[in-house]
Order: structure tokens, then sequence, then C-alpha cells
């Protein structure tokens, strides 16, 4: 039911009637199967008949988190989910807008989960509100799933002005007031910059849309991908084409353009007399070598400066890694990515009975390679428990 709404269908890109016509459609194969097992009820908890005497504390209760809670449970340990935000499901709930995955879709699998076993604790920072000493004391094994929450951010003139967010703070206040009402970061009447070019990106242009903004450009620093694949990137590679997603499509509907404007970035942003934004200053790019390390590079454009109207700008540039309160907590070690460091293809830490999935592990991933390592860290952690494991991630 989650990727066949928001995954990319990798397994499509690379089907073997995509060599020479359209290649199955998998994602909708998956989500016509999935919506059929709930229409005739067909989708039942599922709870072990035997239980060991093993408890395992899973941190983040995104996919990969969910998928670790699911096999864990269905092998018969004892799970339990902390989660920091007041609802579960991490950037499934807060980080996709509803009108790309409703939040229905996710409380009708947690009230499976729970109802096969699995206990989920909300509004639990982990690292702040409950100790690693703590957690040791209680659970065999702790897993850390919190993903790759660090942003990326800007560093020019005066961004230390009002009117500047990050796109996962936006999104999620923007989920936030659909569901319960609460403030949220309006572009309503306002002259919207995104920094961007990728999914999240296009998710803010989708929803400044809907909150009724001005106006609403999406820059990029790389130039526009082709239309078509080249030959340099066959089949079965991933097509490295322009994808104009649904955000893009609404812009062009509503605004006669598409917002994307490319090989652009922020030179510095304008403010007020008030410190609040009023106009980012855009300077465009092209490919250099840089001459110390013989690299590509993207560099600014001497002359190419110019000025747009700005009351908001949401940065989407991307994650760096985990957030450093959670690992320096525990005393996991991090790689020069700040990623969660493991030996290749294994789920455990420098830290004994302490194992980690999903972005944390791997940075800042897809849905589908969230999943993915969430069920092969619980092979592993099963295996880890008990001595052997039945448990399987085919």
């Amino acid at each position: 039911e989650f990727t066949g709404r928001v995954c990319p269908a990798l397994c499509e890109k690379a089907c073997l009637n995509g060599l020479d016509q359209e290649p199955v459609t998998i994602k909708e194969n998956e989500l016509y199967t999935i919506e059929t097992a709930y229409t005739n009820n067909w989708m039942t908890p599922y709870v072990p008949s035997v239980r060991s005497d093993k408890k395992v504390a899973i941190i983040g209760s995104g996919p990969a988190g969910l998928a670790l809670a699911h096999d864990l449970n269905r092998r018969g340990h004892s799970v339990t989910v902390f989660e920091k935000e007041d609802r579960i499901g991490g950037l499934l709930m807060y980080g996709i807008p509803n009108m790309k995955l409703e939040k229905k879709v996710i409380q009708r699998r947690l009230e499976i989960l729970s109802e096969e076993g699995i206990i989920f604790k909300t509004n639990m920072n982990v690292g702040k509100d409950i100790t690693k000493k703590e957690l040791e004391k209680e659970y065999d094994a702790i897993v850390f799933a919190t993903g790759s929450k660090k942003a990326r951010d800007l560093n020019v003139k005066n961004r230390d002005c009002t009117g500047i967010y990050f796109a996962v703070d936006y999104l999620t206040k923007a989920t936030k007031h659909l569901l319960d009402n609460t403030e949220e970061i309006s572009a309503k009447y306002k002259h919207v910059v995104i920094v961007g070019g990728g999914d999240t990106g296009n998710d803010c242009v989708g929803t400044s849309i809907r909150q009724g903004c001005a106006s609403v450009v999406q820059i990029e620093m790389m130039p526009k991908a082709p239309d078509e694949r080249l030959q340099s990137n066959p089949w079965p590679e991933w097509p490295k084409i322009c994808k104009t997603d649904y955000g893009q499509e609404e812009a062009i509907a509503v605004f006669g353009s598409d917002p994307r404007i490319y090989q652009t970035t922020v030179k510095e942003f304008v403010k007020d007399k008030n410190g609040n934004l009023c106009k980012v200053v855009l300077v465009k790019l092209e490919s250099k070598k840089d001459e110390k390390t013989g690299r590509m590079m993207m560099a600014e454009v001497a002359g190419s400066e110019y000025t747009v109207n700005a009351e908001l700008v949401l940065i989407a540039a991307g994650f760096l890694g985990s957030e450093d309160y959670v690992t320096k907590a525990f005393g996991v070690e991090v790689n020069e990515r700040t990623n969660v460091k493991t030996a290749p293809g294994e789920y455990k830490t420098n830290v004994p009975n302490i194992f980690t999935a999903g972005d944390m592990h791997r940075g800042q991933s897809l849905v589908v390679w969230a999943i993915r390592e969430g069920r092969e860290a619980a092979q592993q952690i099963d295996l880890d428990l008990m001595g052997y494991t039945n448990l399987s991630v085919q």
C-alpha cells in the first residue's frame, strides 16, 4: 500500500518488456492487489501462536521501522516502537503530502500491526526523553531507524531572515494543519522559491499551489535532463530523463509555465527593514573543472545574477545524514557521511546489541529501500537473538 503509491518503481524501469515497449505495470498491479485485499477484508491481524522471551526496541516508525516491527513481531519477539512525533509513520506521515499518500492508508495498517501485538509509543524522543541505560535494561536489542533528517542548509547572505524554512518542516506543518487544524507555514498570496529539484521539492510545489501562492519557482543546480534516453544510458539502467511530476504539472496548469529553472542557485537573500524576506538574488551556474581536484563542478557564471520577488523560501536540497544527538547519546560510530557505520552488508553497530536500518544506515533514499533494509535487519537481529533465523527477505 506504500510502494504502490509513492515508489518510483525501479522494478518497472528494469522490466524486460521496457527494452522495446512499455514495461509491465508492476506498481499499479501491487496497488490493485493490496486494495483488493483490504476491500474484501482479507487483511486481518496475524498474532504469533508462540512468543520468544526476547524484547526489541525500534527507534523510528518510518518504513524501515515498520518493516522491522512487522517481521520481528511475526517471528514471536515482543516489539516496541518509539516515535518522537505525535503520530506513527515517520516521513510516510509527515514527509509526504496527503494528496500523494492519504494518512488513512497508514492508519489502517497501524491498526493491524497494533492488533498483532506491536506496542507503539509516540512523543518519545529517544536520546532525550529516554536514555541508553534505560533501554538496555529492558530490551535485548535496540534498533535505530530514525532516518537521515539533518537537512542540507544554504550558506548565503541574510540566511537568518524570516520566511526561510526547510522543506520537511514546511510539509510536516502542512500535514498537521490538515489533521489537527494547527498553525501552518502558509504560502497563500506569497511568491515562493523552492530550492531543490527532487521529489521533496516537487511536493513543496504542489503544496504551495494548494495553499494559494501567488507564484512558485523551483530552482535546480544541475542542467535539465534529456527528454528521452541517451545511448549512453541504455536499458536496464535507471532512465536519466526529465520527469514532470504532479507538482510541476499543476504549476503549468495554474500559472502557464514549468516552475523549474535549471543551472541556478541562490546568491543572496534580501530582507526588508523588519527582517522579513522580500527578494532572492539568483545566479546561473555552469560546469567547470576544479583546478585543485580535477573534478567537474558547478560554478557561478560571472555577471549572471538576477532578482526575483519572494516572501517564502523552502529549502529542499536533501539531507546530510543522521541527527548527531542520537548517535552521540548511544555511542554509535558514524561514517564520513554521518550515516551510522556498520560492516558492509551488516546492520550491527559498534555497540553490542544495537542495530540500524533505513536512511539512518544508507543515507537519504527511497521507501522501497527502507522497507528492504528493515526486513534484512530483522533477519540479522533474529539470528543474533536466537542463534538461527527462519525469517526471509524474499
